[in-house]
């Protein structure tokens, strides 16, 4: 079964990518657990973050347990604040929320440094989410193995997003057909890995490589830029993340055994709105520094 929701994303992504006369979008996927949800407050944006980037799509799977049926729905729409942690969608109508993450300045970034494209986000995240099958817990858990209690996983959900997304092929609703080019994965997840044992924890490195190999091959391109945010020490005492030292390591030992990814560590430097996620500075500079780090690796520049 699981094998064949893996065939039917990568032909939609086929079909997607080789749309004659198309209007070409390079997608970045952004997924995770809490802090890629977003935590950040919508009233608290200054001015110029808060306004919409210009002709960004984005498309944000509804986020599901582990236990719930299949979903990933969502709508392609215009990126604005929002999609932060309480966003759903019902594949016809998005209700946005009042928190924001970094898809904002991500996307603003993103066309900063390339003028010239158009930029679509994925989006399918979920707060307290592992890899590791022996963390998982009752928010969810991203190995594909994972049964579960109803044979359903995060990246189960992670492949219904995809595939849900590029089942349209007018994104922009403009009447011309469009080209997704997959472009790049940006990972912000971990903490839970590091809370449970340390035995879960200096498993990472190698979940960590096997879920970004199969989230590249879900796109096509096993060489698609991968970028980590390296979870942060736990404000909290004790702390939240009794493992994160051996989680950062195993995040840094991952980027530097592939040429392709890059590791973003500014995570240290920012404020905590609760003992679990940053505050909305953080995320606007979160936004900026995956979006260079990606950037710089679609550049060569690792």
């Amino acid at each position: 079964m699981k094998l064949l929701q893996i065939w039917m994303v990568l032909c939609w992504v086929a079909i997607a990518q080789n749309s004659a006369q198309a209007t070409d979008f390079y997608v970045y996927y952004l997924g995770g657990q809490s802090n890629m949800d977003g935590y950040g407050h919508v009233n608290q944006l200054p001015a110029a973050e808060a306004r919409s980037p210009n002709d960004v799509m984005i498309f944000h799977g509804n986020t599901s347990p582990d236990r719930a049926s299949v979903d990933g729905k969502g709508v392609w729409s215009k990126l604005k604040p929002g999609h932060g942690v309480g966003f759903k969608s019902d594949g016809k109508t998005n209700q946005y929320s009042n928190r924001f993450g970094v898809e904002l300045t991500f996307a603003e970034t993103m066309q900063k440094r390339f003028p010239d494209r158009r930029i679509a986000i994925v989006k399918y995240s979920r707060g307290g989410t592992s890899i590791d099958a022996a963390a998982a817990g009752g928010f969810g858990c991203w190995e594909p193995d994972f049964k579960g209690t109803a044979g359903v996983n995060q990246y189960d959900h992670f492949l219904a997003t995809v595939r849900h997304a590029y089942a349209d092929t007018d994104i922009d609703n403009d009447g011309q057909s469009d080209r997704l080019i997959p472009a790049g994965i940006v990972w912000m997840q971990g903490e839970s890995d590091a809370h449970h044992t340390p035995e879960t924890a200096k498993r990472y490195q190698t979940n960590l490589k096997r879920l970004m190999d199969l989230i590249r091959a879900a796109f096509r391109a096993d060489d698609l830029p991968v970028v980590i945010g390296q979870i942060s020490y736990s404000k909290k005492e004790p702390p939240s993340w009794k493992h994160g030292e051996i989680v950062r390591e195993a995040q840094a030992k991952y980027v530097e055994a592939d040429a392709a990814a890059a590791l973003v560590t500014t995570t240290d430097q920012y404020g905590y709105s609760d003992p679990w996620h940053y505050d909305s500075p953080g995320y606007i500079d979160l936004g900026r520094q995956f979006a260079n780090a990606t950037a710089d690796l679609e550049q060569g520049k690792k």
